[in-house]
């Protein structure tokens, strides 16, 4: 089991940084390790939207099958993965003090023991905190510039 968390505080409002999360299509402009989201059924966003991610970690190329479970506007994004990696995540949104928001995201996820070296491991979760980190720098400038 790998515990993931990361954070960046974004100069925008929470409704700001809500209209670009808010768009699951979108994750893919933002995550590095996110190269195509593919619904499943016709939900595209709220509690039981389904679909699959291919994710690529390194040489690790993954389908990863998500189903959003908790979806609060302007406040969170709840989510559990079922594909080869299961686990949980979250992004949550806090507005600062100044007006701008915090984003955090959290995962707790669990690797198929095939994988081994080190997705099971603190290494693992120092990896995937890494490239998360990039996602969040990523978000941020995408939403501080108001580009895609």
């Amino acid at each position: 089991m790998a515990t993931i968390r990361v954070s960046t505080q974004i100069q925008a409002s929470v409704e700001e940084v809500w209209a670009v999360v808010e768009n699951v299509a979108d994750h893919v402009h933002w995550m590095k390790d996110a190269e195509s989201i593919t619904f499943i059924g016709g939900r595209r966003s709220g509690v039981g939207t389904q679909f699959d991610c291919a994710t690529k970690v390194g040489p690790i190329r993954l389908n990863d099958r998500i189903e959003i479970t908790e979806w609060i506007p302007g406040e969170s994004i709840g989510v559990i993965h079922e594909g080869l990696v299961k686990g949980e995540g979250r992004f949550s949104l806090t507005t600062e003090l100044d007006g701008g928001t915090l984003f955090m995201w959290e995962e707790t996820l669990h690797f198929p023991f095939w994988m081994g070296g080190p997705f099971r491991n603190p290494v693992g979760a120092k990896i995937l905190s890494s490239i998360w980190k990039e996602n969040l720098q990523l978000l941020k400038e995408q939403v501080e510039k108001g580009t895609r």
